[in-house]
């Protein structure tokens, strides 16, 4: 088949309107995916007079000013092409301008768009010279001094400081400490303390870390990371029994689920902090599988803190300045 065949049976059923704008089109990747989403932005703009025309000088006259053209929002902002769902002055740019484009956070609206679709009205500028595309510089990550701290509770009471490892390699001994006194410690906490023994290894080696127990009794972990990497619920807790080890955190997980949420979102980000604390438990478990349903109805536990991801985050956040802020890539 010749290429003016080929383009002829392409367009056999398509509109004038729509055959003129894919004239405009950039790349020449997914003909019918952007046939689909013309034809569609055709048919909403064609309820409107004078912004098929105004769309048209846009393209035609892409160095002179352009007036918005609008379509409405959605319910959730998002427009459907052929069971592809995408924002829509994200499809338009990546048709008649960057074929490439990959998010909404390399585009940031021109002063003169009355209708951009960061600010939320109920319609959105669809105008692809109403949009320029951003330098997207990565956010990368940085050892901390310290890689994470630890806090020691008995049930909901929080004891002692919060023990901050520089160490690559930490023992969490309960035992051994006489800082961690506690006056409203009761008779099982006592006797939980008293089967710990030589308690938890915790150790950060090549962007992962583990934990070990080192007990006679089991140890049990609540991590969110380690749970996705083995596609269990995120509140699952695992059982460490006495000799065995479990990795407990992996960073190249993390750092591609942060790469993967950027495009969804201050709100999608912001929930990876969970993410960075793990809990665990001595002796005693909790959870589905037990009585007691949450953690601290546990007699002897630790909070661990991850710095390292927990402050890539916070730059990440700190870019994005608010939950409808773009937001830099990261690396």
């Amino acid at each position: 088949m010749n290429s003016s065949t080929s383009i002829t049976s392409l367009f056999s059923f398509t509109s004038p309107a729509v055959k003129r704008l894919l004239g405009w089109k950039q790349g020449d990747e997914e003909e019918k995916w952007a046939e689909k989403a013309v034809d569609s932005l055709v048919k909403k703009l064609k309820k409107k007079k004078g912004a098929m025309e105004e769309l048209e000088r846009a393209l035609s006259c892409p160095g002179q000013p352009s007036k918005c053209v609008t379509i409405p929002r959605s319910l959730d902002g998002r427009l459907q092409v052929s069971h592809r769902k995408g924002l829509p002055h994200v499809i338009y740019c990546r048709v008649w301008r960057w074929p490439d484009l990959q998010s909404h956070h390399e585009l940031k609206a021109l002063e003169c768009c009355e209708f951009p679709f960061g600010s939320k009205q109920k319609d959105i500028c669809v105008n692809p010279y109403h949009y320029r595309r951003v330098d997207l510089r990565p956010v990368c990550y940085e050892e901390p001094e310290y890689w994470c701290s630890i806090a020691y509770y008995e049930l909901n009471n929080r004891v002692g400081e919060t023990f901050h490892a520089s160490s690559r390699s930490v023992l969490v001994d309960l035992t051994a400490s006489a800082s961690l006194s506690n006056v409203n410690r009761n008779s099982t906490i006592e006797h939980t303390r008293r089967h710990i023994g030589k308690g938890l290894h915790l150790y950060y080696v090549g962007g992962e870390v583990y934990a070990e127990c080192l007990s006679d009794s089991s140890i049990f972990v609540q991590s969110r990371n380690c749970n996705f990497q083995h596609g269990f619920h995120t509140t699952t807790v695992c059982k460490i029994p006495s000799g065995c080890s479990l990795k407990i955190f992996n960073n190249q997980l993390f750092a591609q689920l942060l790469a993967q949420s950027v495009n969804h979102g201050f709100e999608v980000v912001y929930e990876l902090t969970k993410m960075c604390t793990i809990r665990m438990s001595f002796v005693k478990g909790w959870g589905a599988e037990y009585h007691r349903q949450d953690v601290t109805s546990t007699p002897c536990w630790i909070e661990v803190h991850l710095h390292g991801p927990l402050q890539w985050l916070d730059k990440v956040l700190t870019q994005m300045g608010s939950p409808h802020n773009p937001i830099s890539s990261v690396s």
